[in-house]
């Protein structure tokens, strides 16, 4: 059996006093009409309150469908024995079918209903001394109701289970969603921390650790040049505390800070010509538009990366940087004259090797909707194009913006 529900719990106890109520009702019309058998319809009705008072206070009533037919069957017994003694007793009929239908399997309840429906009928009749349809309709009408608005509760029931059920699976589902959610925005933050490291602080230490070197070779015959390297790492080093702390804070980087990419990109090429032995020159070409921060972020990370491969890799000696503007699309390339690679041979990140430079890049331009084009071989050089989309992008206005405009 279903156990009840808040709702179900009011109904069944206004049923307890509708039982109770229809059998005291028959108990004082009895007296009142000073039936001859009134003291045994007081006594039947009585009997009927106590043996019906027995199924709510006996849980294993609501738990066994066997000791609920048992129980029924013991009302439906005193029932039927007020019914022999009293026309009033018919009335009790009524509450009887909802506490069948209830109670009992779906087709036994029906029958039992039936049943009870029957013996209503007969009783009244013979009470009546007649058999008309007032005295057919009334309880068989009753039954009826009662069938249809048990049915109709059931109904009801079993779709607020479903739908309770979908609804716990949909919350499940969601919680499922949420971690999943959750990993991979682990995951693509722990990406983007690996190119920001790479492309800033990795960077930024390689460079001091070539001036510190430098220094060191310097010396104790070169004093000046060796003070002059440990300037360079010096600075070096409070640009990229500077940008530790920009990174922290999720803010953009201090190089874009106050100017364009084209002035910070000049920076970067004059600071890399200025710290290591490889002349770099920097162009702008085209119409100058203004660009959104996530485009001049990823480019400038870009020419950084490019530019530390090309110092702690190429041996070159020269190399250029250049700024397109091509109308719906911005371009940096990046170009040098040393040894070169096999661009076929670059695999996956390797932290042990600090190899996060290509992909780094693959996946700025890739978030952006651009393209990176890498061109080398051995003793042939490096060339590196990167391209993102400018049309249809919406800028947020900076004054690096207004600066790049024409």
């Amino acid at each position: 059996m279903n156990e009840l529900t808040p709702t179900t719990r009011a109904l069944a106890w206004c049923l307890h006093l509708l039982v109770v109520g229809l059998a005291g009702l028959a108990a004082v019309r009895s007296v009142t009409d000073h039936a001859p058998g009134a003291p045994a319809v007081v006594a039947v009705a009585a009997a009927l309150v106590v043996v019906y008072a027995v199924g709510p206070l006996l849980p294993v009533i609501r738990r066994s469908r066997r000791a609920a037919a048992c129980w029924l069957a013991g009302v439906g017994a005193v029932w039927l024995g007020l019914l022999a003694l009293t026309a009033d007793g018919v009335w009790v009929a009524f509450p009887l079918y909802f506490l069948l239908l209830h109670l009992l399997p779906r087709r036994s309840g029906l029958f039992a209903v039936a049943a009870t429906a029957l013996a209503a009928i007969t009783a009244f009749a013979a009470h009546q001394e007649t058999l008309t349809v007032a005295v057919v309709v009334g309880p068989a009408l009753g039954a009826a109701v009662a069938v249809a608005v048990v049915r109709g509760y059931q109904a009801l029931y079993r779709e607020s289970e479903r739908r309770r059920r979908l609804i716990e699976e949909l919350t499940a589902t969601r919680a499922d969603l949420a971690a999943a959610q959750h990993a991979a925005g682990v995951l693509e933050e722990r990406e983007r921390l690996a190119r920001e490291i790479h492309d800033t602080l990795a960077q930024g230490l390689s460079s001091i650790q070539l001036l510190l070197r430098a220094a060191e070779r310097a010396l104790p015959g070169r004093p000046e040049a060796a003070a002059g390297h440990v300037g360079r790492a010096r600075q070096a080093a409070v640009d990229n505390l500077a940008e530790a702390r920009r990174f922290v804070a999720a803010l953009a980087p201090p190089a874009l800070e106050g100017t364009s990419l084209a002035g910070a990109l000049e920076r970067l090429c004059a600071s890399t010509s200025a710290q290591h032995p490889l002349a770099v020159r920097f162009h702008v070409t085209g119409q100058p538009v203004p660009l959104p921060a996530p485009h001049r972020t990823a480019l400038l990370r870009i020419a950084q990366s490019a530019l530390s491969n090309t110092v702690r890799h190429a041996a070159a000696r020269h190399a250029e940087v250049t700024l397109s503007y091509l109308g719906d699309r911005v371009a940096v390339d990046v170009v040098d004259d040393g040894a070169g690679f096999d661009p076929e041979r670059t695999g996956a990140p390797d932290p042990g090797t600090g190899g996060f430079g290509l992909p780094a890049m693959r996946a700025r331009v890739r978030a952006l909707g651009g393209t990176l084009i890498v061109e080398s071989a051995p003793g042939r050089g490096t060339a590196l194009a990167a391209q993102l989309p400018v049309s249809g992008v919406p800028s947020v206005p900076s004054p690096s913006d207004d600066e790049e405009r024409p």
